[in-house]
C-alpha cells in the first residue's frame, strides 16, 4: 500500500481531533436546521389551512345566513375572492342533489355525504377544474327544508407557497450549514492552535533539557489549565529526575570508598611477601569493607523498591517487646564504647509485621542513637546517658521512639533527615532513616524526627491492621 493510501485509511480511520469537532458541529448543526425548518414549514402549512378553514367557514355561514333571510335558493350564491383563494359554493340537498352552484370548481362528493351529515365537516376532495384536491366546508341547514351549503378552495396557491418555502429552506439551510462548518473548522483551529504549540514544545523537551516547560495562553480556559497542569507535571518529573540523579551520584561515591579501601588492602597485601599476621589483619580489614558494600547494597536495594511502591513485606505475629530486647542486647556493647546505656521500657504486645524488616529498622535506629549520643561528639567524652527506647500501644497502631542524649540533628538536615545520603558528617553512608521510613511506610505508617532537651527523637509508627497497609 503506497504512502499516500496508508494515510488516507488513517485520515479515515482516526481523522483528527480538528476534523471530527468539525463534523460533530456540522451534524449538531444539521440536525438544528432540519428540525427548525420542519417546525417552520409545519407551522405555516397549519396556518395556510387555518386561514382558509376560516374563510370556507365565514362564506357558508353568510349563504347559511342568507337562506334564512331571502328564501331563495339560486339567488344567495355569488363568487366572492377571499383572500388569494376563490371559494366555490354549491347548495345541495340531503340526496346530493345541487340547487345552486358559484364558482370555478366544482367538488366531487363522495356518494352520501350530504345525506350521511350530521353536523358541520371539513374534509378535502378532488374537484373538476382544479389541479389539486380542494378543501370544502359542508354546513347543513334547515331553512324551511333541509339543506346542505358547501363551501371548496382550493389548496394550489396554498401549495405553491409551500414549495417556495421549502426551496428557501433547502438553500438557505445548506448555504446555513456550509458556513457553520467552515466557521466550526476555523474557530476549531484557533482553539486548538495553543495545544499544537504546547505540543510541539513538550516533543523538544528532552531529558538533557527538563527546565523546558509549555507555553500557557492567557485564557485562563481549558487549554491553559491544562498547560499549568502539564508544566506542574513537569515540575514534578524534573524533581523526580533529580532526585534519582542525586541518589545515582551520592551511591557512586558511597560505593567508590569501601571498594577503593578494598582494593587498597588488596593491592598492599600483594605487594610484597607478608607474614600471616599481616595477611590475616589485611583479609579482615577486607572482610570490613566486604560487609559495609554488603549492607550498602542491601540498603540501595530496599529504598530502590520503596520507591517503586513494590517493598514487600511478609507479616507475621510477633512479640514487639522480645524484638526490641534482642536488638538493644545487640546495641549495649557499641552503647557501652560511646559511655551510653540502652534502657528499653515496651510493653507486651503482639504487632502483625515482617520481623526481618523491622529488625532492620530499628537497628538502624540504635545504631544512629549510639553514633549520634553525647559520648561520641566531636570532642566530648563519654557523658553515661541514656538511650531511650520506648513503646506507645493503641487500638490501631504501635509507635516506636528511639531518643538520644546529644546535640540532636542540625537545623539544616531536620526537614530532610529521612532523604537518602543525609548525614551530619559522621561516618556512613546516610541510608539509615530513609531504610526506616521506607520499612515504616511498607507496614502502612509513617517516621518523625524531632529535637528534644538534651537530644534528638525518632519515632516509627506501625499500622497493626494489616488491611491498611
Amino acid at each position: 500500500m503506497s504512502g499516500r493510501a496508508q494515510a488516507l485509511v488513517r485520515l479515515v480511520v482516526s481523522p483528527p481531533l480538528r476534523l471530527r469537532i468539525t463534523l460533530a458541529a456540522t451534524i449538531g448543526m444539521a440536525v438544528i436546521l432540519v428540525t427548525l425548518s420542519l417546525f417552520v414549514y409545519g407551522r405555516l402549512r397549519a396556518e395556510l389551512v387555518k386561514a382558509l378553514d376560516a374563510g370556507l367557514q365565514a362564506r357558508a355561514s353568510a349563504v347559511a345566513g342568507a337562506i334564512g333571510q331571502t328564501g331563495s335558493v339560486t339567488q344567495v350564491l355569488a363568487d366572492r375572492p377571499d383572500g388569494q383563494v376563490t371559494i366555490t359554493t354549491q347548495i345541495l340537498t340531503p340526496a346530493g342533489r345541487i340547487l345552486a352552484h358559484a364558482g370555478a370548481t366544482r367538488p366531487r362528493l363522495p356518494a352520501g355525504f350530504a345525506r350521511d351529515l350530521s353536523g358541520p365537516k371539513f374534509t378535502q376532495v378532488a374537484a373538476l377544474g382544479a389541479t389539486g384536491p380542494v378543501r370544502l366546508y359542508a354546513l347543513p341547514v334547515n331553512e324551511g327544508r333541509p339543506l346542505v351549503v358547501v363551501a371548496a378552495g382550493t389548496l394550489t396557491n396554498m401549495d405553491r407557497t409551500l414549495r417556495s418555502l421549502e426551496l428557501l429552506l433547502l438553500l438557505g439551510g445548506s448555504a446555513a450549514l456550509v458556513l457553520a462548518s467552515a466557521v466550526a473548522f476555523v474557530m476549531t483551529g484557533a482553539a486548538l492552535r495553543p495545544m499544537e504549540r504546547m505540543r510541539s514544545e513538550a516533543a523538544a523537551i528532552s531529558v538533557t533539557d527538563p527546565t523546558m516547560r509549555l507555553p500557557v495562553p492567557g485564557t485562563r480556559d481549558e487549554v491553559a489549565r491544562l498547560g499549568e497542569t502539564l508544566n506542574s507535571l513537569l515540575d514534578r518529573l524534573q524533581a523526580a529526575l533529580e532526585r534519582e540523579r542525586r541518589l545515582l551520584d551520592d551511591a557512586s561515591h558511597e560505593l567508590r570508598t569501601p571498594l577503593s579501601a578494598l582494593k587498597a588492602e588488596l593491592d598492599l597485601a600483594l605487594s610484597r611477601e607478608r607474614p600471616a599476621a599481616e595477611l590475616e589483619m589485611a583479609l579482615r580489614s577486607a572482610s570490613e569493607e566486604t560487609n559495609r558494600l554488603t549492607r550498602l547494597a542491601q540498603d540501595l536495594l530496599v529504598l530502590s523498591r520503596s520507591r517503586a511502591g513494590g517493598l514487600a513485606i511478609h507479616r507475621v505475629n510477633i512479640d514487639l517487646s522480645e524484638l526490641l530486647k534482642r536488638a538493644c542486647g545487640r546495641h549495649q556493647p557499641k552503647a557501652a564504647q560511646v559511655g551510653c546505656r540502652i534502657d528499653c521500657q515496651v510493653p507486651a504486645v503482639c504487632l502483625p509485621a515482617d520481623p526481618m524488616r523491622l529488625t532492620q529498622a530499628i537497628d538502624n535506629l540504635l545504631d544512629n542513637a549510639v553514633r549520634y549520643s553525647s559520648g561520641n561528639d566531636s570532642g566530648g567524652d563519654p557523658g553515661g546517658g541514656t538511650i531511650d527506647v520506648r513503646a506507645e500501644v493503641d487500638a490501631a497502631t504501635v509507635t516506636i521512639g528511639i531518643s538520644n542524649p546529644g546535640p540532636g540533628f542540625p537545623a539544616d538536615i531536620i526537614d530532610r533527615a529521612f532523604e537518602p545520603f543525609t548525614s551530619s558528617g559522621q561516618p556512613g553512608a546516610g541510608l539509615g532513616l530513609a531504610i526506616v521510613r521506607a520499612v515504616a511506610r511498607a507496614h502502612g505508617g509513617w517516621a518523625t524526627a524531632a529535637n528534644v532537651p538534651d537530644g534528638a527523637c525518632v519515632t516509627m509508627t506501625l499500622m497493626r491492621d494489616q488491611r491498611r497497609s
